[in-house]
């Protein structure tokens, strides 16, 4: 039986050069901020070979009624540390082509990323659609 070769958008890519690292950044944050400012406190991004991985930091809701003593930490503490807790939006692997990414939601359910689509339709779009996809997780 003969291997067929068959293309996968969710394995392999091309490590991501530092200029391609930073022109991504500035990319994503500034649309961030163009579409979804007020939804987040921070937008940070880590890179790692072909992959980038897109954090949002949210402020937490904690009710004035807040019982400390029942969680064992002040309601000030909590805040804190909650707002210290990013929120995976997604990860992007690169192809060589900046215009051209796969991605994949970070599933809460099994601390796991899981491939997906775009609202395009297609497994490939830019690091602005990856962040409008996986901005779901900052609506109210």
């Amino acid at each position: 039986m003969r291997k067929t070769w068959v293309y996968s958008p969710h394995s392999g890519g091309v490590k991501i050069p530092p200029a391609v690292q930073e022109r991504t950044r500035n990319r994503i944050l500034s649309y961030a901020e163009k579409n979804y400012s007020g939804k987040y406190t921070r937008i940070e991004m880590r890179f790692r070979g072909q992959l980038c991985y897109i954090d949002a930091y949210t402020e937490p809701f904690i009710p004035k009624d807040y019982r400390g003593k029942l969680f064992g930490e002040s309601r000030e503490d909590r805040i804190e540390r909650l707002r210290n807790i990013p929120t995976h939006l997604c990860r992007l692997r690169y192809f060589g082509d900046e215009d051209r990414w796969s991605m994949a939601f970070y599933k809460y359910s099994d601390e796991k990323y899981e491939p997906s689509i775009f609202n395009n339709g297609t497994f490939h779009g830019t690091p602005e659609e990856a962040f409008e996809t996986s901005a779901v997780y900052l609506q109210d």
